[in-house]
């Protein structure tokens, strides 16, 4: 899909640039890899200088979300137990979305870098293929959670409810397997609108601007910060309260110690 004028264009699909084994590379994916690989990196890094006493510098933020992320999934769960044992995923999913979509307003990540005739990069979030797939594996890694947790049957049990020989069981098990299915496309749809909807806003106000293009973008480009913090928030507490959803009924989850 393509917005454009006269001398403003915008392409908010993905590009392929290249392939591996017959399996195209776009450049959201390429971008993808390289967000993966730098918080990898940072991870390594930051473990290093954590310290028991306390850790000064960037390092310290990793330690504070840390404790944040570990008393949302404790208060969302109800567990202290399944609080220090998910709290990894959940990071993890948070600030992969989160850098993506910090660092997709770098300038370069766009058109400014070529690879062809297409941009070299372009921002994972800012890809539906790309916010779909999140979806996907966030809606499948909490029920295969939920199953390693209550057991096949308890999961069962909560999308049908009643009665085997009851029809209305199956009527209100197929409603709720639909409703999985809108969730995936919620999380995926709400991520990939909010942050393609914004790349615009800040091309549109940087070719009004004109002479003072940064000038006219940075309002915008403030909002998208404060915008990417929000949604990748929002991502990952939907995926905890989809997962609370489906454990909080069965006697199997523990009291917080």
């Amino acid at each position: 899909m393509i917005f454009a004028s006269e001398e403003l264009k915008t392409i908010i699909t993905p590009e392929k640039l290249f392939e591996i084994a017959g399996f195209p590379i776009t450049n959201s994916i390429l971008w993808g890899w390289i967000v993966a690989t730098l918080i990898i990196v940072f991870l390594v890094i930051a473990r290093k200088r954590l310290k028991i006493g306390g850790t000064k510098g960037p390092s310290e933020l990793l330690e504070v979300g840390t404790q944040f992320m570990i008393s949302l999934v404790k208060n969302t769960l109800g567990s202290d137990r399944l609080a220090i044992k998910y709290t990894p995923l959940f990071a993890t999913m948070f600030f992969f979305i989160l850098i993506n979509n910090w660092l997709g307003l770098i300038p370069g990540i766009g058109h400014s870098v070529v690879y062809g005739d297409h941009p070299l990069f372009r921002p994972f979030t800012a890809d539906l293929n790309g916010t779909l797939a999140m979806a996907l594996f966030g809606i499948v890694t909490m029920q295969a959670i939920s199953i390693h947790e209550i057991g096949l049957g308890a999961h069962l049990k909560h999308y049908f409810p009643g009665k085997l020989f009851n029809p209305v069981t199956y009527l209100v098990g197929a409603f709720e397997i639909f409703t999985e299915l809108t969730r995936l496309l919620s999380l995926g749809l709400r991520l990939f609108l909010n942050i393609a909807i914004g790349e615009i806003l800040i091309l549109v106000a940087a070719f009004l601007g004109g002479p003072v293009a940064s000038i006219a973008a940075l309002p915008f480009t403030l909002l998208e910060i404060f915008v990417g913090v929000l949604q990748a928030f929002i991502f990952v507490v939907l995926c905890m309260a989809y997962l609370s959803a489906t454990i909080s009924h069965s006697d199997h989850q523990e009291e917080s110690v």
